[in-house]
C-alpha cells in the first residue's frame, strides 16, 4: 500500500498518473497547502521541504520497514524502480528518460510555476517578470515540441515517467499564456495522454479537493510568504 500525501497541483497529479497507470493500491491523504497542512509536524517528519507530494510505501520491495519519499521526481523514479514500469531497464533508454525527468524538474516546472505566480497570483503585475517567464515557458515548449518530432512520447515509442512529469504542466498552457496550436507535436502528445483512461482516473481523484480554493487572500500569506525563520515557527 502506498500512502500518498497529495493536493491536486501539477506535481501532485504526476504521482496519481503513475499510480493509476501501474494499478498500485494507494490511499490519498490530502495536504491542503492553502490551509497550511504542509507545516504539520507529522508531515514535516518525512517531507522536510514542506512540499507535497510525498509518499510512504508500507510494502517496499526489500521487505523492510516503510520507506518515505519526498520530491515528485524522486517519487516517480522510486515507483518506476519498485514496479519495473515506465522506466527502461537498458542503459541508454533509462538515461534518456532520466534526462527528460530532470529537465522537467529543473526547467519546465520551475519556469512555468513562476509564470503562474507573476501572471496570476502576484499582487503587483510586473511586466518584466511576466514577460521573462512567459518567454522562457515558450522556449521550453519549443524544446519539447522539437523533441517530440517523430516520437510518440518523450523518450520514444513508450510512455514513461518523463511524460508523466511534463504532462500536468503543459496541460496548463492557457494559464501560461501559450498558444498550443503553435506546437503541433506537443499538441498531439498532450491530447494522446489526455485520452488515456489512467489519466482520466488520476484527474478524477483530484476533483473533490480541487473544488476547495487553494489560493485566496488568506492563503497567499501561507503559500508565498515563507522564509527560513517563519517556516520554522509554524
Amino acid at each position: 500500500m502506498i500512502e500518498l500525501y497529495y493536493w491536486p497541483t501539477p506535481n501532485g497529479h504526476k504521482i496519481t498518473l503513475f499510480l493509476e497507470e501501474a494499478g498500485l493500491d494507494y490511499e490519498i491523504h490530502p495536504v491542503n497547502i492553502g490551509a497550511g497542512d504542509q507545516f504539520k509536524p507529522e508531515f514535516l517528519a518525512f517531507s522536510p521541504n514542506n512540499r507535497m507530494p510525498a509518499i510512504i510505501d508500507r510494502a517496499p520491495a526489500d521487505g523492510g520497514e516503510a520507506i518515505t519519499v519526498f520530491e515528485s521526481g524522486a517519487i516517480l523514479q522510486y515507483l518506476a524502480e519498485k514496479t519495473g514500469r515506465f522506466l527502461p531497464a537498458d542503459l541508454r533508454g533509462r538515461k534518456t528518460v532520466m534526462e527528460w525527468l530532470f529537465w522537467q524538474m529543473g526547467g519546465l516546472g520551475p519556469m512555468a510555476g513562476q509564470n503562474h505566480h507573476f501572471g496570476v497570483y502576484a499582487p503587483e503585475k510586473i511586466p518584466y517578470a511576466i514577460t521573462r517567464y512567459v518567454n522562457e515557458t515558450n522556449r521550453l515548449y519549443g524544446v519539447l515540441d522539437r523533441r517530440l518530432e517523430g516520437r510518440a512520447f518523450i523518450a520514444g515509442d513508450d510512455y514513461s515517467i518523463a511524460d508523466m512529469a511534463c504532462y500536468p504542466w503543459v496541460l496548463l498552457w492557457e494559464r501560461q499564456q501559450q498558444t498550443l496550436s503553435d506546437f503541433k507535436n506537443l499538441e498531439r502528445w498532450l491530447h494522446a495522454i489526455e485520452a488515456r483512461p489512467a489519466t482520466q482516473r488520476a484527474y478524477a481523484k483530484g476533483e473533490p479537493y480541487a473544488a476547495r480554493p487553494t489560493v485566496n487572500e488568506d492563503s497567499k500569506k501561507i503559500l508565498f510568504g515563507q522564509t527560513a525563520a517563519n517556516t520554522a515557527k509554524k
